[in-house]
């Protein structure tokens, strides 16, 4: 049925019991691979309660994958490492009133971090069901978009660094998910009518809200229209909010969206309709930046056009990218909503292609 395996390359394959991560497999049998399947276990028992995460499910699917095309399957916990890497990375960021992006995190430190270091390793290449692709330029790897622009995800591998994007394979990077979809039921995948997977990995069932609330409690604050300083309700902690929000506020007579928090005070500062001033912005500075594959400010002068993104979106902006002492500023083309502190800007070539570096927003 499959081509002659290619046993010289040693492939591991992450698989999540996922439609994406399925297919995975099929397709590096179909290009002669024999890849080892690992699945990370990452929900936690902590002091204050079990974090569900739907692992049973999951194993009996990528057991079944592994059975069908013959792979060798093993089980990996990660559950310590996950909690000190993205879990209090998560909490201590919105504590301080920041945005997280515990997803880029776990990208960044878990599953190309912490499995390399202890089983990868023994890898030549870490297979994923990302949307993404990799691009050879000059006898370097790109970190480069997806074929199915809707689905792509190099927004959630921005923070990966060279060695790591130089040992990925994304096999369904050239597929559309539709694509995808038909290859699993083709092959009878269980997985294929399966839902994509919402939110945080590690919430399980749990709601976001209710998962803050237990590690930083409720307190009564403010809920302020920023322009006039009137008091039109109140929240129950500033943590539970982020810069943009429309929903969930309780508020009569919107649309209203969140501009601005004073963490020391405990208010939430909003502002009503689309068109006010305070929602938008074209000056986004970052902190930390850092590139992927290599340092391309020597390759030019004093600004550079690029397109770039602020959240997992399939559109990108248009901007330039410039450098101001430690930081990188994007100056954007046209106003963006909802910059907020503590997210990600993603930084991309202006052909839309590579994926350059990224940096958190300061």
């Amino acid at each position: 049925m499959f081509p002659k395996l290619k046993d010289k390359m040693k492939i591991a394959a992450l698989v999540s019991g996922g439609v994406d991560s399925s297919v995975v497999v099929h397709q590096l049998k179909e290009m002669g691979y024999n890849p080892a399947i690992f699945y990370i276990k990452i929900g936690m028992e902590d002091k204050d309660g079990y974090i569900d995460c739907p692992s049973e499910e999951d194993i009996e699917i990528v057991s079944f994958i592994a059975k069908k095309y013959g792979c060798p399957f093993e089980v990996v916990s990660l559950h310590e490492e996950y909690w000190d890497s993205v879990v209090k990375y998560t909490i201590e960021s919105v504590k301080r009133g920041l945005t997280p992006n515990p997803d880029m995190m776990c990208n960044k430190l878990i599953k190309f971090g912490c499995f390399e270091d202890k089983w990868g390793r023994e890898f030549d290449k870490i297979a994923t069901g990302h949307y993404a692709t990799t691009t050879e330029i000059d006898g370097l790897t790109w970190l480069s978009t997806a074929n199915d622009r809707v689905k792509d995800q190099t927004y959630f591998l921005g923070q990966v660094d060279y060695v790591q994007v130089s040992k990925l394979m994304f096999p369904i990077g050239n597929l559309l998910k539709s694509e995808v979809r038909e290859i699993a039921a083709q092959q009878k995948l269980p997985s294929a009518q399966r839902k994509d997977s919402q939110g945080i990995c590690f919430l399980g069932k749990v709601n976001y809200n209710d998962f803050i609330g237990r590690y930083l409690g409720r307190k009564e604050g403010l809920i302020v229209e920023l322009e006039t300083g009137n008091i039109l309700g109140k929240h129950q902690g500033f943590w539970f909010h982020t810069i943009g929000q429309r929903k969930g506020l309780g508020l009569s007579g919107g649309p209203w969206f969140v501009i601005k928090k004073d963490t020391k005070r405990n208010i939430i500062y909003v502002s009503k309709g689309y068109d006010t001033q305070y929602q938008y912005g074209k000056v986004i500075d970052l902190q930390g930046f850092s590139f992927i594959t290599k340092d391309i400010w020597g390759d030019f002068a004093d600004e550079k056009e690029i397109m770039f993104k602020i959240r997992h979106t399939p559109e990108f902006t248009r901007g330039r990218l410039s450098k101001i002492g430690d930081l990188y500023r994007i100056q954007s083309e046209n106003p963006i909503q909802g910059i907020a502190t503590g997210q990600f800007g993603v930084v991309y070539d202006s052909e839309k292609k590579c994926c350059i570096g990224s940096g958190m927003i300061s």
